[in-house]
């Protein structure tokens, strides 16, 4: 194999396929990236078995061919490479010469006949969005995945897409996080992501309503972001029917700014830590929330301005749970609905319900 490229274009490449790369395996191809020469371009791929990243870019190739490089060193080398092109040639016995400018690195690949096949989905229902809603509708839902794989499912986001809208949906034991929009759409699926890829899909979306696409399969998803491939697994299992666990009693409505919401939650949080799980205490009464904890560290109390309708409540939070549905708003009004004390807190929109946070209330000892 030998070929000529852009030094920037391969850096950029290889960054982002190195995110896909095992950090430690029995299988030592799993560790590297898959170089792989054809006409005039270059294929790479991170792949750890659950999750894979591949690109193209364009290369000037004499020699087509293929092999697998140390994924860790192989970046560091293109990182810190000095010229503005890149040379690589290897021969039979897997020795990679890499050159550019004066700089000449020797190091020893794997054979790619090794590497296992990466997944395609060809037959699988296929879909289109915005990157920027997709990227927006990620993030505000990914929050609320669950960290332990007690239930492996819940560790993933449920995508639910219908003709005319697309819902995401994560939960974990003490929250829950819905966003929703509309879309036309020919097709129609339900599927959990893993988090680990929709975090990785999140660094590859752009900002801008440039299109991307999904093929979804029986157990894999492809998605094609900008130039790149994300290939996933896709996790088995009964989602929890999150429906039924959102309260339809409303017995208080309160309207509010955001940003004066999350400073106080901020500020009442200063005298918690890990080791002291004080529950942040919530009283919504006369046009104002009462903001109040008690820790062996101190204790706080502060005011902010609301609008009120309905009954007056007190209620005690997980200060970070509510810090997490409140910073994924990206709203500067929010709307809070309670059911009751021990009824899970709503956040939503000012209007309609594009999104829908829950928060699990704690019992406080009286």
């Amino acid at each position: 194999m030998k070929f000529v490229c852009d030094r920037q274009a391969l850096l950029d490449a290889v960054n982002n396929v190195q995110r896909a790369v095992s950090g430690k395996s029995t299988l030592p191809s799993l560790e590297g990236v898959l170089l792989r020469t054809s006409g005039s371009s270059l294929f790479l791929a991170g792949y750890d078995l659950d999750l894979g990243i591949t690109t193209t870019i364009e290369a000037q190739v004499s020699e087509p061919g293929e092999i697998v490089l140390s994924a860790k060193l192989f970046g560091e080398i293109v990182r810190r490479l000095p010229g503005d092109q890149v040379r690589l040639s290897c021969d039979e016995k897997y020795n990679t010469l890499i050159t550019s400018g004066q700089t000449e690195f020797t190091i020893i690949g794997l054979s790619a006949t090794e590497y296992p096949e990466i997944p395609t989905v060809p037959d699988g229902a296929a879909f289109t969005l915005p990157q920027n809603l997709l990227r927006s509708m990620i993030r505000q839902t990914i929050f609320a995945v669950a960290q332990t794989d007690a239930r492996p499912v819940h560790t993933g986001v449920q995508f639910e897409i219908a003709e005319d809208s697309v819902r995401l949906v994560a939960v974990d034991g003490s929250r829950l996080a819905v966003r929703c929009e509309p879309i036309q759409s020919k097709e129609t699926a339900t599927f959990v992501v893993p988090g680990k890829t929709l975090n990785e899909v999140l660094k590859l979306l752009s900002d801008d309503d440039t299109p991307m696409s999904m093929a979804v399969g029986r157990r894999h998803i492809v998605m094609e972001i900008g130039g790149y491939a994300v290939i996933s697994r896709l996790l088995d299992g009964e989602f929890l029917p999150y429906r039924k666990a959102i309260p339809q009693q409303v017995t208080t409505t309160i309207s509010l700014n955001t940003r004066d919401l999350i400073d106080a939650v901020e500020r009442a949080s200063l005298v918690i830590n890990d080791r002291i799980k004080s529950p942040l205490v919530c009283d919504f009464h006369d046009d104002e929330i009462q903001i109040s904890c008690t820790t062996p560290l101190g204790s706080v109390n502060d005011v902010i301005p609301a609008k009120i309708k309905g009954d007056s409540e007190e209620m005690g939070f997980n200060s970070r749970f509510l810090l997490d549905a409140l910073k994924n708003t990206e709203t500067d009004e929010v709307r809070i609905e309670l059911g009751g004390a021990l009824s899970p807190m709503k956040v939503l929109p000012p209007e309609g319900e594009s999104f829908l946070f829950l928060v699990l209330p704690v019992r406080l000892k009286k």
